[in-house]
Parts: C-alpha cells; sequence; structure tokens
C-alpha cells in the first residue's frame, strides 16, 4: 500500500540533501525520516539513496523517483488548492517582491485580475532590481530571473517560465547602419546593456544549431531599466538584448525589429521563491496557484 508519507519525507532528504537538514526544516525527528525512506525502499526494491556517517547520495533509481515524486507532492497541493471554498473570500495580506522588469512587463496583469477577484486581498508589491531577503523583508514571495542555477537554499523554488533573449534594434539605427549580417559586425557599433552595476562588456550569444560565440561591446548606455533601454533602442540609439516579452508591443507596432533570428542572448528562467511549503496562509498559496497558472501566458509573445 503507498504512503504518501514515504513520497514527503524521501523528497525534502533529497532537497535537503541529508536527513539532518530534512528533520530540521520539518520539525521532525531524524529517526521518522529514516524509517519512511527505508519502508519506500524496501516497497520498491531498490535502493533510492545510498548513506554513509556524514553524507548521503541520490542513486539513478533515486533521482529518477524523486522527479516523479515531486511532481505527485505539488499535484497533490494543487488539488487541495483547487476544491477550497476560498476563491471568493479569502482575506490578509500578500506581500510580493519582483524586478522591475518582471513588474512592468509580465506581472501588472496578474496581480491586477487577481486582486479584482479576490477583494478582501491586500496586496503589497516590492519592485527592486536588488536581491533581498525574503524571511528579513516579510515577503511571501518573490520571482526571480536568472541564467545560472539559483545557489542552494532553505527557499522552496518553483519554475514559472523560460524566456528567450534577442537583440533588436529601431529603425533610425537600421537607416544609419544597416542591419548586422553576423555577431561580428557587433563588435564596431553601439550597445545599450542591462545593469548600470555591471561592467562585463561581453555579450555571449548561442545560434538554434548550438554554436556560441562572445562578442566584446561598446557600451554606450546602461540602465537597470528595460522599458528605458527598449525605447532607447527603438529611438535608435544602439542595439539592446533583452527578454523577446520585454520588446513584444514595440516589434508588433514595427519600432523595434529583431537582428541575428537564429541567434539568442541567453535563456533566463523565471522562478517563484517562497520560504516554506508549511504553515503558507491561505491567500498566499492562492496567488502562489494563480501566478503559476497565469505566467508563461504572460511572458509569451
Amino acid at each position: 500500500m503507498i504512503d504518501l508519507n514515504d513520497y514527503f519525507y524521501f523528497v525534502h532528504v533529497v532537497e535537503k540533501k541529508g536527513f539532518s537538514a530534512a528533520a530540521r526544516t520539518l520539525g521532525v525527528p531524524k529517526s521518522r525520516l529514516s524509517r519512511h525512506v527505508s519502508q519506500l525502499e524496501e516497497r520498491l526494491n531498490i535502493r533510492l539513496i545510498q548513506r554513509t556517517s556524514r553524507s548521503i547520495s541520490v542513486t539513478d533509481a533515486g533521482d529518477k523517483f524523486y522527479q516523479h515524486a515531486r511532481l505527485v507532492l505539488d499535484n497533490m497541493e494543487r488539488a487541495e488548492a483547487s476544491v477550497q471554498p476560498m476563491m471568493n473570500s479569502l482575506s490578509g495580506k500578500v506581500r510580493i517582491s519582483c524586478s522591475v522588469g518582471v513588474a512592468q512587463f509580465a506581472l501588472k496583469e496578474i496581480v491586477t485580475d487577481f486582486a479584482i477577484e479576490h477583494p478582501q486581498v491586500q496586496l503589497e508589491q516590492h519592485v527592486s532590481n536588488d536581491t533581498i531577503d525574503l524571511v528579513s523583508e516579510g515577503i511571501d514571495l518573490v520571482i526571480r530571473g536568472h541564467m545560472a542555477t539559483l545557489p542552494d537554499s532553505t527557499l522552496i523554488q518553483k519554475k514559472l517560465a523560460t524566456v528567450e533573449w534577442h537583440l533588436f534594434v529601431g529603425t533610425p539605427f537600421i537607416e544609419r547602419h544597416g542591419l548586422p549580417d553576423s555577431p561580428y559586425a557587433l563588435n564596431d557599433l553601439p550597445f545599450l546593456k542591462v545593469g548600470w552595476r555591471n561592467r562585463n562588456d561581453i555579450l555571449h550569444l548561442e545560434h538554434c544549431d548550438g554554436i556560441k560565440t562572445q562578442i566584446q561591446l561598446n557600451t554606450r548606455f546602461r540602465s537597470d531599466d528595460m522599458e528605458t533601454l527598449s525605447l532607447a533602442a527603438s529611438k535608435g540609439l544602439g542595439i539592446v538584448a533583452l527578454p523577446a516579452y520585454v520588446c513584444h508591443s514595440r516589434v508588433q507596432t514595427g519600432s523595434l525589429t529583431r537582428i541575428l533570428p537564429d541567434w539568442i542572448a541567453g535563456a533566463a528562467q523565471l522562478s517563484l521563491l517562497m520560504p516554506s511549503r508549511t504553515g503558507v496562509p491561505a491567500q498566499v498559496n492562492a496567488f502562489s496557484e494563480y501566478l503559476r497558472a497565469n505566467f508563461v501566458k504572460a511572458v509569451t509573445p
């Protein structure tokens, strides 16, 4: 007989990389986790975790089982959320944090529609491109964009979407310089760059065939604000690399044109981070599910 507690404890042991860390997070005895994982391995008749006195390692079978077990737990959470008679009676605060670009181009419709559907919920949105500490700042959830894997932490991480970064120019730029026909034509052309703190003027590009290259940039303008960079590019100030959804409206009106369409300037993952799975208020869970259900559409051009 399947015991879903076995799945729950096994997933936490894998995600926390050890029995002790998982026990501390869940507030349960280490022996309980060990017992449930052993029961699971006995029922499946296969080793999922190799144990030593100081560490654990997940076997190939364990890794494969974890992927499915994680989905089972996520689907259980969604199932419970879908039948809770709370959708029109939620109340309390939801504190959200995100970058300026996400707030402007991806989240504004989602937060306003959610607020309309749940008039008793108070939404507080913190918008900043700086990384913040969720716990110390009292934030319920944060949306974070990242090219590389986020560092391991006690935060719960859920993927929302993957978005490609494309290269764009405005009509005045094309009239002066023409359309670049290769990445190497970008070397001496003015570039507009995201992030005023980031002084690394190297652009990493990847072809649809998997070929990668990097270009030394002639950066003319830096900004944390993607809307400003998109506008500047549309006025011919230079070439810009931005998420496709940020420039979609200007591409539609013709004020921006994508160049080198076989190349991308990276693919960023947007993730939802929350401090904990346990003791989460109903309104925060409801917003989390609403966000996950609508976010891909919001960032798909």
